[in-house]
């Protein structure tokens, strides 16, 4: 076995029994989602609540009138502020909405090298939430906050995986290693992280299997089927689409009615 194979064994092995024996350090959702699905959550609490604890934050209140503004939502009028996008987007829907915003805090480290992967991750997970929601709006039976949430959350399992590596000066100065260690964990990573929270069944199986391209789901696309493929058609899988001779074979693209790669132009420029 070479240095490189071990220093990936015991790594994993560590990984591994620190998530069975539930002693791996998951990241803490942040306070403001945790405020603000509390208060979706509680029938005493109204629509002004949510309103009055995200005004609290001018830059995150910006942000939620911009999202809510973008073309994926499709409202007729535009928002100039926080209540009007509250009242009427709704409870749960900027519930998901600020869950999603607020995550971007998560991806950030203390070494250049696991920072930038970091961000590097979160600018993927941005691309694949846009793409994601536009990919949703033709299916009526799609939230557009939830297919938001999906690409957002995806790859939450990378979080442990970067910090526990910190603990590893060998996978600190082989990114392509690290890199591998992530595609074999994260998925079973993230879908722990995501139940810790107590996040929806269709949100844990987006990252158990956004990465399994023979996914099938049973009758209508699912929001596994939308992260499967704006996944695939995001900027950091560019590569590996592009290898893909038959769309038509992967159940998710066939699914979502994307059968030729041209229409990766398309999706983008909705």
């Amino acid at each position: 076995m070479s240095t490189y194979d071990n220093v990936e064994t015991v790594f994993l092995d560590e990984l591994y029994s620190q998530l069975s024996h539930n002693t791996l350090l998951l990241p803490s959702m942040p306070e403001m989602a945790i405020r603000i699905r509390e208060l979706a959550q509680d029938e005493r609490s109204s629509l002004a609540d949510i309103c009055k604890l995200i005004n609290k934050d001018p830059a995150l209140a910006a942000r939620v009138v911009q999202i809510a503004n973008s073309p994926a939502f499709r409202m007729r009028n535009p928002f100039n502020s926080v209540d009007l996008a509250v009242m009427r987007l709704g409870g749960t829907m900027v519930k998901n909405i600020v869950t999603g915003m607020v995550m971007e805090q998560l991806f950030q480290s203390t070494t250049e090298l696991t920072d930038n992967k970091l961000r590097t991750y979160w600018a993927h997970a941005t691309e694949v939430s846009e793409l994601a929601m536009e990919l949703a709006r033709p299916h009526k039976h799609l939230q557009i906050d939830q297919a938001m949430l999906g690409g957002l959350l995806h790859d939450i399992g990378v979080l442990p995986i970067v910090a526990l590596a910190e603990d590893y000066p060998q996978l600190l100065i082989d990114e392509a290693q690290l890199d591998r260690l992530i595609q074999k964990a994260h998925l079973e990573i993230g879908t722990a992280i995501l139940k810790h929270w107590d996040f929806s069944d269709e949100i844990l199986a987006v990252a158990a299997h956004h990465e399994n391209l023979q996914y099938e789901s049973e009758g209508p696309p699912d929001y596994v089927d939308l992260i499967i493929v704006a996944n695939m058609m995001s900027d950091h899988k560019k590569t590996e689409f592009h290898e893909i001779k038959n769309l038509k074979a992967i159940p998710a693209f066939n699914k979502l009615g994307i059968t030729q790669h041209n229409e990766l132009k398309l999706a983008k420029s909705a």
